[in-house]
C-alpha cells in the first residue's frame, strides 16, 4: 500500500526543516518544487520520485485530526505537513517516515501514522528503483490506464486531501473514471463519497475471502483490460445478471442505534455584489444543534474558523468558476456539509447537502427541522430541501459494508416554487397529511411531512407520489 504520513506540530516548518526532512534520503537525492512551491518532490539522481510533500496547512478548527486520523490532536492551532510516498517502494515508505519523524523533532510535534518514524537517521537508498514519473503528473494516482486513474490508499478515513482533489480534477478533465483501492477497515469522508463519479469510477475494497469487491454496492470486483469490473456470475443472463455480492458486505454491522439527520437543499439568490454566501448553512446548523458551524475549507482537513465574509470572498474571488468548500461541526455533535456555489443565469445557486450524526443514546432533534425550513425560506431563498432520517454511523463515515438507505422525514417547496406551480397543485396533494405552510402567507413556502421512521421504506413510495403529482405526472 502507498504510505500516506502526516507530521502534526505546533510550529510551521520552516524551510530548514523542510530541506533537512528531504535529505533523510542522503545528499544524493534530489529535491524539486512544482505547482508554484506548493508541491515539493523528492527525486533519485534520474530525476524518479520518490516523495511527494504538500505545503503545510495550518489547522485551526478542534477535531480534525481525530476525524481523519484517529490521531491524539494538538491544541489548536497546529501545522499539518503531509507527504506521500511513491507506490510500492519500501525505502521510499521509509524516506517518508524519516521525513515525518526528522519535522516532528526539529519544530515539535507528533507524526502519523504512530510509530511510524521508526528512525531519523539518512535511509539507505543505494540500487532503489521506482516508476519513471508518476502517474499523470499526480502524486495521488498510482497506476493509470487508458480508461481510469487508480488511487491506493492507505488510511483509517479517505478524505478530500488537496491532491486528491486535485486528482478528481485531473480524471475528470481526462475523461478518466477515478477507482480508489483501500484495505479492509477504511472508510470514505463523506466529501469523497459524494463526489465520486459514476461508472467507471468506484470505491474498490480489498478482501480476504473474495479478492476485491465495491465498498458503495458490494458487488465482488476483478482487475480486466485497464480497469476493476464486476465479476459475473456463471448463471448470469440479461434479464438476471446476478451480479455476486461480497459477503463482507452483505453481512453488514449490527445496529448500534446510530443515527444521521441527513439534509440537502438549494438556495437560489439575486445576483448582488453584497450578497454574503453561507448564511443558509448557518442558519440550519444554528436550529439543528444550537451553535454555528465550527470551521470550513476548500479541502480536507477543514482548517478554518467559520467564516460567512471569508467563505464569500472565496466564492467571488473564483467567480465565475463554481466553488466547492467542506464544512465541519464540533467533535461534541458531528456535522459535516459540502456545499457547491455556482453562478447561473439564474443568479448564485448554493447546493447543500449535510448531515448529523447521534448516538444510540440521543435522539435527533426532528422537532427542529421545520424551524430550519422556515429560516432558509424566509431568509435565505430556499427552493426545495428534503430531509431523511437512516441508520448510519454517529463520526459520518462510510463504512465499506451495507448501511440501510435513509427514509424521508420531510420536503420542502419554495416560495417561489409554490406560487409559479399552477392551481392548488402543490396543495392539493395526494398525501394523508396536507403540507404545512411557512413564512408569510401572502408568499408562503410549503413543508411536506413524512412518517420518518427508519425501519419502514415506505415512505419513499409516499415521496415519489408527491413528486409525480407536483410535477404533473
Amino acid at each position: 500500500m502507498t504510505k500516506d504520513v502526516v507530521a502534526l506540530t505546533k510550529k510551521m516548518p520552516d524551510p530548514l526543516s523542510v530541506i533537512a526532512g528531504l535529505l533523510s534520503g542522503g545528499p544524493d537525492l534530489l529535491v524539486g518544487a512544482e505547482a508554484e512551491g506548493a508541491l515539493v518532490r523528492l527525486h533519485d539522481e534520474q530525476g524518479r520520485p520518490l516523495l511527494s510533500v504538500e505545503a503545510p496547512l495550518l489547522v485551526q478548527v478542534r477535531g480534525e485530526a481525530e476525524r481523519l486520523l484517529g490521531a491524539s490532536e494538538p491544541e489548536v492551532p497546529y501545522w499539518w505537513t503531509e507527504a506521500r510516498a511513491t507506490t510500492g517502494v519500501k525505502e521510499a515508505e521509509a524516506l517518508a517516515g524519516t521525513f515525518v519523524g526528522r519535522i516532528a523533532t526539529l519544530v515539535g510535534g507528533t507524526a502519523w501514522p504512530r510509530g511510524v518514524a521508526t528512525s531519523i537517521g539518512v535511509v539507505n537508498t543505494e540500487g532503489m528503483t521506482v516508476v519513471p514519473v508518476p502517474a499523470a503528473a499526480q502524486p495521488a494516482v498510482d497506476v493509470l490506464t487508458d480508461k481510469v486513474a487508480v488511487v491506493i490508499q492507505d488510511r483509517p478515513v479517505v478524505a478530500m486531501t488537496s491532491w486528491l482533489a486535485d486528482t478528481f480534477r485531473a480524471a475528470a478533465e481526462a475523461e478518466l473514471g477515478l477507482q480508489i483501492v483501500t484495505p479492509a477497515g477504511t472508510r470514505l469522508s463523506p466529501t469523497v463519497r459524494g463526489a465520486l463519479p459514476g461508472w467507471p469510477s468506484r470505491w474498490v475494497v480489498q478482501d480476504e475471502k473474495c479478492g476485491y469487491y465495491d465498498g458503495l454496492s458490494g458487488a465482488i470486483l476483478q482487475w480486466a483490460n485497464g480497469l476493476f469490473v464486476t465479476l459475473e456470475s456463471p448463471d448470469a443472463t440479461a434479464e438476471d445478471p446476478r451480479t455476486p455480492i461480497a459477503e463482507t458486505f452483505a453481512q453488514g454491522a449490527a445496529d448500534t442505534g446510530e443515527r444521521q439527520l441527513a439534509i440537502s437543499f438549494r438556495c437560489v439568490h439575486p445576483a448582488d455584489d453584497r450578497l454574503v454566501l453561507g448564511g443558509a448553512v448557518e442558519s440550519v446548523w444554528r436550529e439543528i444543534t444550537g451553535e454555528p458551524p465550527a470551521g470550513w475549507g476548500t479541502e480536507e482537513p477543514a482548517n478554518l474558523p467559520w467564516s460567512l465574509r471569508q467563505l464569500t470572498d472565496v466564492a467571488f474571488e473564483r467567480s465565475p468558476e463554481p466553488t466547492w468548500v467542506v464544512v465541519v461541526g464540533s467533535p461534541e455533535r458531528p456535522g459535516l456539509a459540502t456545499v457547491r456555489i455556482t453562478r447561473t443565469t439564474a443568479g448564485v445557486e448554493e447546493d447543500v447537502t449535510l448531515a448529523f450524526g447521534y448516538g444510540a443514546a440521543e435522539e435527533p432533534p426532528t422537532e427542529a427541522v421545520q424551524k430550519a425550513a422556515e429560516a432558509l425560506a424566509t431568509r435565505h431563498d430556499l427552493q426545495s430541501m428534503l430531509v431523511q432520517v437512516r441508520r448510519a454511523r454517529r463520526d459520518l463515515s462510510v463504512p465499506s459494508h451495507f448501511e440501510g438507505p435513509g427514509v424521508p422525514y420531510a420536503f420542502v417547496l419554495g416560495a417561489e416554487e409554490v406560487r409559479t406551480m399552477p392551481g392548488d397543485r402543490a396543495r392539493r396533494t395526494p398525501l394523508r397529511e396536507k403540507p404545512r405552510e411557512l413564512g408569510p402567507r401572502t408568499r408562503p413556502a410549503l413543508y411536506y411531512p413524512f412518517p420518518g421512521d427508519p425501519s419502514d421504506l415506505s415512505g419513499w413510495q409516499d415521496f415519489e407520489r408527491l413528486m409525480r403529482h407536483l410535477k404533473g405526472s
